[in-house]
């Protein structure tokens, strides 16, 4: 497998405060990578980063070879990075239809395909997306990103403060694009959910890579130390 997403040696600034200290990661074709730490570690810092949201003091963005570091977001999406970003962030004011059309992009991933993906994103196309519950939100912000027919999607925890049962009807839909060939880049707090999907895990540390490796090497020990509260 080649890397599609290469992150090479990422030093990134919030302000005066440094959120990324040579931060390396990458993600290969038909890959899961499981990015991972506890919150405020610079997981959500590094999704930004990778989607050309935030300015980087030093190191390298390539997205299949390219170098993309110095682009506009737009311009990085429009390549293939797809962006779930936490909280959804859907556009309230716009029906569903709309939400789903205003960022598509040609390709396979068409209106009516993500509305077979997700029925309810068919059954409530007239309704406000302010108006949806939570799980049907993060179901429209993920067929949003679907419409843009990415090369890599990226969530930043797709199923935080989700009732159980709509959390598994999510991760059911992310585990079916993995089968598709879909690489994947994910944030999630959740080990049982995330794990069986990973071939790659990343811990974070105070924003420095603290270990990486299969999720089978990701010991109990490792995990009280990285990620326990």
């Amino acid at each position: 497998m080649t890397a599609l997403l290469e992150l090479d040696n990422l030093h990134v600034f919030h302000g005066a405060s440094q959120a990324l200290f040579g931060v390396s990661l990458q993600v290969r074709e038909g890959q899961a990578v499981a990015l991972m730490g506890r919150n405020g570690m610079g997981k959500s810092t590094t999704i930004a980063t990778a989607c050309r949201m935030l300015p980087l003091r030093a190191g390298t963005v390539r997205l299949a070879g390219r170098d993309i570091t110095t682009l506009p977001s737009y311009r990085a999406a429009r390549l293939g990075l797809g962006l779930v970003p936490e909280g959804r962030r859907c556009f309230a004011p716009l029906t569903v239809t709309e939400n789903l059309i205003a960022a598509a992009r040609p390709g396979p991933w068409t209106l009516a395909r993500v509305q077979a993906f997700f029925p309810r994103l068919s059954e409530r196309a007239r309704q406000l997306a302010g108006t949806l519950s939570g799980g049907e939100q993060q179901m429209l912000a993920i067929g949003r990103a679907l419409m843009t027919n990415p090369r890599l999607l990226l969530l930043d925890e797709a199923t935080e403060g989700l009732a159980p049962v709509i959390r598994t009807e999510i991760w059911t839909a992310i585990t079916r694009l993995k089968s598709e060939g879909l690489s994947l880049l994910l944030v999630d707090k959740t080990l049982s959910e995330i794990l069986p999907l990973a071939d790659h895990c990343v811990i974070l540390e105070r924003g420095k890579v603290a270990w990486q490796g299969g999720p089978t090497a990701l010991t109990p020990d490792l995990t009280t130390t990285y990620l326990g509260v």
